[in-house]
């Protein structure tokens, strides 16, 4: 069992940057994936972000340039840098770990979810 806790939100103004923190538990935090979810209202939830346990990386078109998704396994911590946030970006962020899945590529191969952190972005 994993529990996820996100950190890092709140309200910037167009522009600016959050970075938001997951901490995990437990001791086998460096096999997983990572993953960064967003769910605007009443939109369905998005991949923002993963990284593989070796440390490779994707991101959605949407925030490719923007936004930078890292780890730390001695903290058992995944961040997301967000730099350049616009107004779309407003959402709850939701940390999730996949220990299935090498790739992690559709949100059911998430196994562990966080209870999200809200962005707002918005002069």
């Amino acid at each position: 069992q994993v529990q996820l806790v996100e950190s890092g939100g709140g309200l910037v103004q167009p522009g600016g940057s959050l970075r938001l923190s997951c901490a995990a538990s437990g001791r086998t935090f460096s096999t997983y994936a990572m993953g960064w979810y967003r769910q605007a209202p009443g939109k369905q939830r998005e991949s923002v972000a993963a990284i593989t346990v070796g440390g490779s990386t994707n991101y959605a078109d949407s925030v490719k340039g923007r936004f930078t998704i890292s780890r730390d396994n001695t903290k058992n911590t995944v961040y997301l840098q967000m730099n350049g946030l616009k107004p779309e970006d407003t959402a709850v962020y939701y940390c999730a770990a996949c220990s299935r899945v090498a790739v992690p590529r559709f949100i059911s191969d998430y196994d562990y979810w966080g209870q999200g952190t809200q962005v707002t972005v918005s002069s």
